[in-house]
């Protein structure tokens, strides 16, 4: 059994929340616009996050902050990422209007955070790498000898130059994950590393390898291995079952709701004795077949064609016409198979 995961109404994407986790967090201006207009936006942004890391109890392992939107690495020793985010975004928000004489929204939506696994498999070098390489993809430096640190608005120079480093930054678990420690070698190993990664980034063959090593950082819904999105749907299972499922969308929701859906046809396959073979053999309308899809139908939200292609039934178009003749067929025999379907 999992901790309490918190989900904190037009459909959204759910907030996993638990203490210790680590998210990958960003988000843009309204319409693209910026959202830093020069350094003192810059300072009272960074001022910000710090007093928030300090009230909420949050480690900053790394950030960028670009010209119309920002990267954050964080880690939560509370389940408090939406708390705080909240209390900081709105803070940001009304300062800059301010500052600006504006009025209304800053940014674009809700923020996304991506939970990122923190142990094995690297993911927790490779967002912080992502994150501190942002400057060069967007083609913020020179063209000619770039170099990454003459970005300012990264945490990226103050992880070489520690005299610099704002309080509530933490570099030794980006450093640690490489080998290298918080002094004087490991800082200019890190430097070198970083600067052979831009290096990479300028060729087309390495254009193409960041491509696909990135590519779940920038359209998936968490970062790490099959184990660790295993462990955040059983996550966001836990906390779905507490609230409403309509209120929520996204990659993840889909993910959640295949793997329900699943569960439902394997355990109604049981109750009705079948097997997939079995099943295969049915024709499209089957009863059998017809309570299986009023079961899903019931408990999980999946598309008529999820439901056509793994119950083999055919057009998607009838799942609906099915779903209503199991629900209404009165037979006694019938109606206590719905039961004992009910209660799988």
């Amino acid at each position: 059994m999992y901790p309490i995961v918190q989900i904190v109404g037009m459909p959204r994407k759910p907030r996993i929340e638990y203490a210790g986790a680590v998210y990958h967090v960003l988000n843009r201006g309204d319409q693209g616009d910026r959202v830093f207009k020069d350094e003192l936006d810059v300072d009272n942004f960074l001022s910000l996050l710090g007093k928030t890391a300090g009230q909420c109890g949050w480690v900053l392992h790394a950030y960028c902050l670009m010209p119309n939107h920002f990267h954050l690495l964080l880690e939560t020793r509370e389940a408090n990422l939406v708390a705080g985010m909240k209390w900081f975004m709105g803070g940001y928000t009304q300062a800059y209007n301010r500052r600006h004489g504006l009025r209304g929204h800053l940014f674009q939506g809700r923020y996304k955070a991506l939970p990122v696994e923190s142990g094995e498999g690297g993911y927790f070098e490779k967002v912080s790498t992502y994150i501190h390489l942002n400057p060069a993809r967007a083609g913020l430096l020179r063209r000619e000898s770039p170099i990454l640190a003459e970005y300012k608005r990264s945490s990226y120079p103050v992880f070489l130059d520690r005299k610099a480093r704002p309080e509530w930054l933490e570099v030794k678990r980006v450093l640690g994950n490489l080998g290298l420690k918080d002094d004087g070698h490991g800082r200019d190993a890190y430097g070198r590393y970083m600067q052979e990664r831009l290096i990479e980034l300028r060729t087309k063959k390495g254009r193409k390898l960041y491509a696909g090593l990135w590519k779940g950082i920038r359209h998936g819904w968490c970062i790490g291995g099959e184990s660790f999105e295993a462990e955040m749907l059983g996550r966001l299972k836990t906390s779905v079952a507490a609230g409403q499922r309509e209120s929520y969308s996204g990659v993840e929701m889909v993910k959640h709701d295949e793997g329900e859906a699943e569960r439902l046809v394997r355990a109604g396959m049981k109750v009705l004795r079948l097997g997939n073979e079995e099943l295969e053999r049915m024709r499209n309308g089957a009863l059998e077949k017809k309570l299986l899809a009023w079961l899903v139908k019931s408990r999980a939200m999946v598309s008529h064609r999820w439901m056509t292609d793994r119950l083999k039934m055919g057009v998607a178009a009838n799942v609906g016409k099915y779903v209503k003749d199991a629900s209404r067929d009165k037979h006694p025999d019938i109606a206590h198979l719905r039961e004992r379907l009910a209660n799988v």
